[in-house]
C-alpha cells in the first residue's frame, strides 16, 4: 500500500486536510501549534470510476479499490532536526513513507495564527526543506563515522565512503538528495539510509475556497520552487474538503461546480502521487469481486501477480489479459474472447495501465 506523509509548519491546514481526506480520522485540527501529538494514520480508497463499470460487467458481489495510507505528522518548526518543537520524533515518522505531501499555506486569514507572523510560501518551504536536509546530513555523517574505519582496508567501504562524502558535500550546500545527480549504483548505496530529502514531494498549496479554481500569487510562488525541484503542485482547499465530507455525492458535485472545479483536492492529490511515484493500476474482476491493484510502471506480469501473493509470482504460468477499454466496448469477457481481444501474456509482458488480468499459476 502506498504511504504518504503529510508535513508542514503548524497552522497551515495539515490536520484539517487530513481530517477531510480521511473522513473518520480523529486528528484534532485546533488553532495552535503541535495539536497533532501522535502521528495520525488514515487509509483512504483511491477514487476510480472504472471499478463500478467492471463490477457491472462481471456481476461482482464486491468492489475493492486500491488504497493510500496518509500519515499526518505534527507541525515541524525551525530547528526540528536538532529537536526543536517535537523534533526528530516526527522526522523519523516520515522515513516510513513513500512520498511527502508538503502542505503550504497560501491563504490570508487573520483569525488563524501563522507561526512566523505572516504568510510566505517560499520562506515556509525553505524552513521545512532545510530541516529535512539537516536531518539527512546528520544521518549521513553518522554513517560516515561507522564506515571510515572499514574503508582503510575494504574496497567496498572505500567506495561507500566516497558516495557518502559526495552526498554530504551537496547537503552542506543546501541541496535536497533528490536534486543530487547520482548513478544507479550510488543511489543503491544510500538507499538503506531512507533519507528524507530523497523522497518524492508534492506541494499541496492550501487556498481559500475563492482561489480553488484559479490559484493566487502565493500558489505561483510554490510553483516556481516546485519547478526547480522537479516536484508537483496540487491546489487544495482544506476548508472545502472538510465541507465536502458532509455532502451527498450530488450536492458535492454541485458545490464543486459552483467553485469552478470538477473534483476535490483528494482526487488531484492521489493522482499526482501516483504520477510522481510512477504507479499504475491493473484490475482483477470476477463474480466474487472486482479489485484494483497498484504496481510500479515497468513491472512484468509475474511481478504484478506477486502483488496479490508472492506464490503467484513464483508459480506464474501466464496471464489472460484484456485492456479495460476493449473489455468495456465488448460488453463481456466472453465477447472480448470471441473478438480475439483477450491475450495470453507470458513472463516478459510489461503490464499496462488499466489491464484486466487473470493469472494462471502452479
Amino acid at each position: 500500500m502506498l504511504r504518504a506523509g503529510i508535513v508542514g509548519l503548524p497552522n497551515v491546514g495539515k490536520s484539517t486536510l487530513f481530517n477531510a481526506v480521511v473522513a473518520n480520522a480523529k486528528a484534532e485540527a485546533a488553532n495552535f501549534p503541535f495539536c497533532t501529538i501522535e502521528p495520525n494514520v488514515g487509509i483512504v480508497s483511491v477514487p476510480d470510476e472504472r471499478l463500478e463499470v467492471l463490477a457491472k460487467i462481471s456481476s461482482a458481489k464486491q468492489i475493492v479499490p486500491a488504497r493510500v495510507e496518509f500519515v499526518d505528522i505534527a507541525g515541524l518548526v525551525k530547528g526540528a532536526s536538532k529537536g526543536e518543537g517535537l523534533g526528530n520524533q516526527f522526522l523519523s515518522n516520515i522515513r516510513e513513507t513513500d512520498a511527502i505531501v508538503h502542505v503550504v499555506r497560501c491563504f490570508d486569514n487573520d483569525d488563524v495564527i501563522h507561526v512566523s507572523g505572516s504568510v510566505g510560501p517560499a520562506r515556509d518551504i525553505e524552513v521545512i526543506n532545510l530541516e529535512l536536509i539537516l536531518a539527512d546530513l546528520s544521518q549521513v555523517e553518522r554513517r560516515m563515522d561507522r564506515t571510515r574505519k572499514q574503508a582503510r582496508a575494504n574496497k567496498d567501504a572505500q567506495y561507500e565512503m566516497s558516495v557518502l562524502e559526495k552526498v554530504a558535500a551537496e547537503l552542506n550546500e543546501g541541496k535536497s538528495v533528490r536534486q543530487i545527480e547520482l548513478t544507479e549504483e550510488e543511489a543503491e548505496i544510500i538507499k538503506p539510509l531512507t533519507l528524507l530529502s530523497a523522497k518524492s514531494i508534492i506541494y499541496a498549496a492550501n487556498v481559500s475556497e475563492d482561489d480553488l479554481a484559479t490559484g493566487n500569487e502565493y500558489v505561483e510562488e510554490v510553483r516556481k520552487i516546485a519547478s526547480q525541484e522537479n516536484a508537483q503542485v496540487v491546489i487544495v482547499s482544506a476548508q472545502v474538503e472538510s465541507e465536502l465530507v458532509e455532502l451527498s455525492e450530488e450536492e458535492r458535485l454541485d458545490f464543486l461546480e459552483s467553485l469552478g472545479v470538477k473534483e476535490g483536492g483528494l482526487k488531484s492529490l492521489i493522482r499526482a502521487t501516483y504520477d510522481l511515484l510512477g504507479l499504475r493500476t491493473y484490475f482483477t474482476s470476477g463474480e466474487k469481486e472486482t479489485r484494483a491493484w497498484t504496481i510500479k510502471a515497468g513491472m512484468s506480469a509475474p511481478q504484478a501477480a506477486g502483488v496479490i501473493h508472492s506464490d503467484f509470482e513464483k508459480g506464474f504460468i501466464r496471464a489472460e489479459t484484456v485492456s479495460y477499454n476493449d473489455l468495456v466496448s465488448s460488453g463481456s469477457l466472453a465477447s472480448a474472447k470471441e473478438k480475439g481481444l483477450v491475450r495470453a501474456e507470458g513472463k516478459n509482458y510489461i503490464v499496462k495501465e488499466g489491464d484486466v488480468m487473470l493469472f494462471l499459476t502452479n
